[in-house]
């Protein structure tokens, strides 16, 4: 289940939802990421993500399946919204079923790390310090690599 949209969504629901398609699951693990109210010094007021259509869903859809043969996944889900958002609001949801623990977790976390890195999202914040854009930082880009050095 792989979907980028600018609706909210609802973590719990998503998770019920996974579960249902994965009964012989031994292990589920997910993460929601949510819009920050500040950055150091700086209040965000609003976070607006930019996206490209087909492009957008295509390369989400290339990480997941990349995701869900390396980690033998019995299934995933991953949304990702795009458009306004308030301090507090979930931007990401991932989410892992595995038959064991240890491909759940190293599968949502590898899935982080290429979506911060690769996914065609376009993020710029509002708040205190005006707007400015917010690219992957040196660290994002170190966690993805160590995914390369893995087999």
């Amino acid at each position: 289940m792989i979907r980028v949209q600018p609706e909210p969504f609802d973590p719990a629901i998503e998770l019920d939802a996974l579960a249902g398609r994965a009964p012989g699951a031994g292990a589920i693990a997910s993460f929601v990421g949510l819009v920050r109210p500040s950055t150091g010094e700086t209040t965000v007021d609003q976070l607006i993500l930019e996206q490209y259509g087909n492009f957008t869903l295509a390369t989400v859809n290339a990480i997941a399946e990349a995701g869900k043969t390396r980690f033998a996944l019995l299934d995933l889900t991953i949304i990702h919204r795009f458009g306004t958002l308030s301090p507090g609001e979930a931007i990401v949801f991932v989410a892992a079923a595995a038959s064991h623990r240890r491909a759940a977790f190293d599968a949502v976390d590898y899935l982080m790390d290429r979506l911060k890195t690769e996914a065609p999202f376009w993020k710029r914040e509002q708040g205190s310090a005006g707007s400015h854009w917010i690219e992957p930082t040196p660290d994002d880009h170190a966690a993805r690599r160590r995914w390369e050095l893995k087999t």
